[in-house]
């Protein structure tokens, strides 16, 4: 029997939102999932599938599809799971009120630099925000495989207890913490370092460069995220070196894949074109690099992707020249 009442929204019915759904509803819990498009509204509704996004999910009865945000106003907890660019809009297009909001993007806004949680502050100052995060494939989630993620609370302890039993299922295990920015940062960069081992993969560099590559990777995650004010062992958890690891190992995330199309020869436009579903580290990529140079953070490899995506080299002269960076020792802050 379901519970009385959607208790969860969730805004957003691309892969990782239905993928939600789906596991929010596993227990008979009511959940309200958003898409944009009226077409794939029906095709929840009626089939209890979303062949547009996530073919593989079969969702239950009790997650019901709809296209209008004003059917959200009641709801006290939302899920945000829209593109990062596309954050704001719709946050400005939610219904007032004051409510738990869920931040689940990964990424930056291009343009303003601004991390997830700023972009929702000032389109929602009245929400009480949160960000969930961490090493999540869709597809997984919703065949109910075994998930933990971190779920970081801008008002501690007593909004935790507020949303872990909205959100954590048997196979679906959500900790705390209540740092925000390094549980954004974590997910804005592994994007960009999963287009990276990509290319690695594409150009068929091997195993040991893909390891090298996540652990000089992960350094520079932690540059940015401490230049940011995140806490170094928020990144070395679930949302960060986690969730590193994961998309730079599978081409099963999208930002894995476009990076090995890349390295296979493809331009960033034939391999991102035609595409349902966004690989974000496209857009982070330069804003990201954008930050690291005004900053004098130093961030190579987010530099290389970035000038890869640009076409201003091609994979091969662009792996060429991060292994012919000057020697250092490992451990130096500018390595």
């Amino acid at each position: 029997m379901s519970k009385v009442g959607p208790k969860v929204g969730i805004v957003g019915a691309g892969a990782w939102g239905t993928a939600l759904a789906s596991a929010l509803a596993s227990d008979g819990s009511e959940v309200l999932l958003w898409a944009r498009e009226a077409e794939l509204v029906a095709e929840i509704n009626e089939r209890r599938t979303n062949s547009l996004f996530l073919p593989s999910a079969r969702l239950a009865e009790t997650v019901r599809a709809s296209g209008d945000l004003a059917d959200f106003a009641a709801l006290p907890v939302l899920l945000v799971v829209v593109p990062a660019q596309f954050l704001a809009s719709v946050i400005t297009d939610l219904p007032s009120g004051e409510r738990d909001l869920v931040l689940c993007a990964k990424g930056i806004e291009a343009g303003t630099g601004r991390l997830m949680t700023e972009v929702a502050a000032a389109a929602a100052p009245n929400a009480a925000l949160a960000v969930l995060s961490g090493p999540t494939f869709a597809h997984e989630v919703a065949a109910g495989l075994p998930t933990a993620v971190t779920l970081a609370c801008s008002q501690g302890a007593a909004q935790w207890e507020r949303l872990s039993p909205a959100i954590a299922r048997p196979a679906l295990r959500p900790y705390y913490s209540d740092d925000l920015i390094g549980a954004e940062v974590g997910g804005a960069v592994k994007n960009v370092l999963a287009i990276a081992c990509g290319v690695i993969e594409g150009l068929g560099l091997g195993q040991n460069a893909r390891a090298a590559l996540i652990a000089r990777g992960y350094a520079e995650m932690l540059r940015f995220g401490r230049a940011r004010g995140a806490r170094s062992e928020t990144l070395a958890g679930l949302c960060g070196l986690g969730d590193l690891v994961l998309t730079c190992s599978s081409t099963s995330s999208r930002n894995f894949s476009l990076g090995k199309a890349l390295g296979e020869g493809m331009s960033a436009a034939e391999a991102l074109s035609g595409k349902s579903s966004v690989a974000e580290g496209a857009a982070t990529a330069p804003v990201l690099a954008a930050i690291a140079k005004a900053e004098n953070i130093d961030m190579p490899i987010v530099a290389a992707v970035y000038s890869l995506l640009a076409g201003e080299a091609p994979a091969a002269q662009v792996a060429r020249e991060l292994l012919a960076r000057p020697l250092r020792a490992e451990q130096d802050p500018g390595a």
